[in-house]
């Protein structure tokens, strides 16, 4: 692996680490990325899925103060998206490929106009929850709390680009949160997707993934989700949402182009 490769692979890694930490679709950087390299779309997602169980982990650790109070309605979410990352990893390592590399194009032009709407659907989050004053949930919202945290698993475990900003509308559409609650939230349902997947990949298909970049991810992204945890909040989420875009624009002429 060239250097020059090395490096961009490492730095987006940290960026995605970072970026998921705080809003989510880092995703979105990794993938490109492999993606301008050469990678196949399918060795691309597990590759980078694989990669990014590190940073998932360093950024839920971080927002852990936030995770508390939560527990008594994360015990039925968590489910939701352990079984719905299943059912997406299933889906990937099935379905055939050109199916897969016919829809990519699809799903990352989606993943990155929820990227570009994402601050739109967190102030309507933030409105929702700053207007509600339930302290609970009645059968039907947590219902579809539930079928909404499977269904945003099944994306993820398929395709896991922006599956944090589907997570950050089904909660804030549903729960009387703070952003930064539902965030802490957000970074541990993802995280069980991530390794659900990671570990399906790993037992069922190991010989279509490519560990070199999976481990660069892994190690830079560990570093970017403690950075981003620590100090994200201070950073521009409009620039970070702008080079996401960016990076996600290359990756798309990548795919096209190919």
């Amino acid at each position: 692996m060239p250097v020059t490769e090395i490096v961009l692979i490492l730095l987006a890694g940290f960026a995605a680490g970072a970026i998921n930490a705080i809003v989510g679709s880092g995703t979105l950087v990794t993938f490109p990325t492999l993606i301008a390299f050469g990678y196949p779309p399918v060795t691309a997602t597990m590759s980078n899925a694989i990669g990014l169980v590190a940073g998932s982990a360093s950024g839920t650790w971080g927002y852990r103060e936030e995770l508390k109070g939560q527990w008594g309605r994360l015990k039925w979410q968590l489910p939701g998206s352990l079984l719905g990352g299943i059912l997406g990893a299933w889906l990937l390592r099935h379905l055939p490929e050109k199916t897969f590399t016919a829809v990519v194009p699809v799903l990352l032009i989606l993943a990155l106009v929820l990227v570009l709407a994402g601050p739109r659907i967190q102030r309507w989050a933030q409105q929702r929850s700053e207007r509600s004053t339930e302290t609970g949930l009645g059968r039907g919202r947590f219902g579809l709390l539930i079928a909404g945290t499977f269904a945003v698993g099944v994306y993820g475990g398929y395709f896991t680009a922006a599956q944090g900003i589907l997570l950050m509308g089904v909660m804030g559409a549903l729960l009387p949160e703070s952003m930064q609650r539902m965030n802490a939230a957000k970074n541990l349902l993802s995280l069980v997707v991530n390794i659900v997947a990671a570990l399906s990949f790993t037992l069922l298909a190991f010989d279509r993934i490519s560990w070199a970049a999976a481990g660069l991810i892994a190690v830079s992204s560990l570093v970017g989700g403690v950075v981003g945890a620590k100090y994200g909040r201070r950073l521009s989420p409009t620039a970070l949402r702008l080079c996401i875009v960016a990076i996600g624009l290359v990756g798309l002429w990548r795919l096209l182009a190919s």
